[in-house]
């Protein structure tokens, strides 16, 4: 199955859809490119022959660096920066950040501003050798406005977040995943390839049990422990009864590979 647009190009294949920026050389985020993400998402989040979701940008020296900043005077003129902007922007990322199944970015190049800020939205971030991410918004005298400041602090804590605000400068993906900020630093040229195995691997898992363990840790930064841990429990309950623990045990005893429900 494939989707395509002008901005966006999307296809699934055994349960694994590649949502692709298509506004080389830089996938500059435009408004429309935003509204046509906001839209194509919602409709992967709903097709259930999709268990996975990676992220990448089209070209190779850029996953994304962020927003058209041709569009802003005009917005800056009429005052409508925000809800022209920027509570689309946020809508978007937010969509991604609660997508209910696996999400993985593919960061094949630069990913600068709202860029990385899209990045962050996904659970998982592949990036390439020598390349650099950023949060440079200071240096137009704004900050991060489309969740960064929340989802990039949650990674690698305060520290290292006011120091990549406050600074706006590029920072090597190696010492970005020393920080935790990005899960993997691949060969240049690999970071697609390598989203793409993980996905499929992801695919193969019980599509269950990932959606209640991605809703729980993220519940576990809004909510007070004894409230995410009673939400445990009853996601517990439901995964225990599902063909998929069935398959997981029958498995274990006949020391086999399980065979996961892939409908």
């Amino acid at each position: 199955m494939a989707m395509s647009s002008e901005l966006l190009q999307c296809s699934v294949q055994s349960g694994v859809a590649v949502l692709t920026l298509n506004n080389p050389p830089l996938n500059l985020v435009t408004l429309e490119l935003t509204r046509q993400l906001n839209e194509c998402v919602a409709r992967l989040a709903d097709e259930d022959g999709v268990r996975v979701l990676v992220l990448t940008g089209s070209g190779s020296k850029a996953f994304c660096v962020g927003s058209d900043i041709k569009e802003f005077p005009a917005m800056m003129a009429a005052g409508a920066v925000v809800p022209k902007k920027l509570a689309l922007e946020n809508e978007a990322f937010s969509r991604v950040d609660d997508f209910p199944k696996p999400t993985i970015a593919a960061l094949n190049g630069l990913a600068y501003g709202g860029g990385l800020e899209l990045a962050v939205a996904c659970d998982l971030i592949v990036a390439e050798e020598g390349d650099t991410v950023a949060l440079p918004e200071t240096k137009l005298g704004v900050f991060p406005g489309s969740g960064g400041t929340v989802r990039v602090t949650r990674r690698i804590g305060e520290g290292r977040a006011k120091e990549m605000m406050f600074f706006g400068d590029p920072v090597p993906v190696e010492t970005a995943h020393a920080w935790g900020l990005v899960n993997r630093v691949v060969p240049k040229g690999m970071a697609l390839a390598t989203a793409r195995d993980m996905a499929h691997r992801l695919a193969a898992q019980p599509s269950l049990a990932l959606k209640h363990c991605k809703r729980l840790i993220d519940m576990s930064f809004d909510v007070p422990e004894e409230t995410a841990i009673e939400a445990s429990l009853a996601m517990s309950d439901e995964v225990f009864s599902s063909l998929d623990c069935a398959e997981g045990v029958r498995a274990f005893f006949a020391k086999e590979p399980p065979r996961f429900d892939r409908s």
